[in-house]
């Protein structure tokens, strides 16, 4: 991709609180942004989605996905955009067939189950994947300067759960049964998947994207042992080919495995700047763990956005207050990036969310008066 003249065409960055927490420096308030901020949960989303006719429609149209990543921000005070596209997309380019039926997750037409199977993969032409770098740099110009753009993959062992089950799953069965009766397959397939991680994300980091966010959402599902082996590993694989600056501004990475808490210390090894956390977490323990190396992202459980107004307020306050302090003054130091601990329900009533970020905003501010 050629993007030598793309970064003159960017307006400058308005609000850097996110990007400026994720480096572990001094902000006024808590930045927030929602994992699935721009989806089903939004009428808005529904109608443009309506006439997109399908998801991938709507994923692979320049304009639609332009739109739905910022119906958000002109909903809410977010502090960050999250390009709007699916964790799949990179298998689809690499010719498995993805497909979406309303109401349903994603199928792929072609399965990943044997030797055969899996000597046909390789890392995908990144020309296959166009319409997801051309709708990065759209949304970055329309953003013009507002809040910084997010970019995001897959992890290499969440791809391959996947790509083996040729679904999602309940058991994950066929996929943990090539990894225990034939990993040399499943290793195969990880570093596969991993340097397509890799390029994909810096390509997106080409075409605009100020930061870059690695969902390892299958992990948890893993034994200990296996989950260092299997998904730890490949991780890092990425991460280690991932760019870290762009046209000399500094790009972060962020990690996040549900289910993950029980390696968050070896998880604080990674080569990342932001680890993501699921509810199951403890921010001040966390804190007290990584926190000196790590930003932290997270945690509230998104059920919580059923409750009264009120208690989501007390909630977004336990979860500001579990982190503590925030750090203040010139450096770096512990920083603390509110989110959900895992997607947004498509149930959530739209008023909730504009509680929450209002809650999360006013009381991380009054927490550095």
């Amino acid at each position: 991709m050629n993007t030598s003249s793309l970064s003159s065409t960017f307006a400058p960055l308005q609000n850097d609180t996110f990007i400026r927490a994720c480096l572990r420096q001094a902000t006024d308030h808590t930045p927030i942004w929602l994992m699935r901020q721009a989806g089903r949960y939004l009428p808005e989303y529904r109608a443009t989605r309506g006439r997109a006719g399908s998801f991938m429609g709507l994923a692979t149209n320049t304009d639609y996905a332009t739109e739905v990543t910022l119906q958000p921000l002109d909903r809410y005070a977010l502090d960050a955009a999250i390009l709007f596209s699916d964790i799949l997309t990179v298998p689809d380019a690499m010719g498995l067939g993805l497909s979406f039926a309303l109401g349903e997750g994603p199928k792929f037409a072609h399965s990943v189950r044997d030797e055969a199977a899996v000597a046909k993969l390789a890392v995908p032409d990144m020309d296959k994947l166009r319409y997801v770098f051309d709708a990065v740099t759209s949304i970055r110009k329309a953003l013009n300067g507002r809040v910084p753009l997010i970019g995001f993959s897959g992890s290499p062992w969440t791809l391959a759960c996947y790509m083996v089950e040729g679904a999602g799953s309940d058991d994950y069965r066929l996929v943990k049964t090539m990894l225990y009766s034939r990993p040399d397959l499943m290793h195969r397939i990880l570093q596969i998947n991993a340097d397509a991680v890799a390029l994909y994300l810096n390509t997106q980091i080409e075409a605009g994207a100020q930061a870059v966010m690695v969902f390892d959402s299958w992990g948890g599902v893993l034994a200990d042992g296996a989950f260092q082996e299997f998904s730890l590993a490949y991780t890092a694989r990425v991460l280690a080919q991932l760019k870290t600056h762009q046209d000399g501004v500094r790009i972060p990475s962020i990690v996040f495995t549900k289910g993950g808490g029980l390696w968050l210390a070896e998880m604080g090894q990674l080569a990342c700047d932001v680890l993501g956390l699921d509810w199951s977490v403890n921010l001040s323990q966390a804190r007290a763990m990584v926190g000196a190396t790590k930003a932290l992202q997270g945690n509230l459980d998104p059920n919580v956005l059923f409750a009264s107004p009120a208690q989501i307020q007390a909630q977004a306050v336990k979860v500001l207050e579990s982190f503590g302090a925030p750090h203040r003054g010139s450096g770096s130091g512990p920083t603390h990036i509110f989110n959900l601990g895992h997607g947004i329900s498509q149930h959530t009533p739209p008023d909730h969310v504009a509680s929450l970020v209002t809650a999360v905003h006013e009381h991380s501010r009054r927490m550095r008066a």
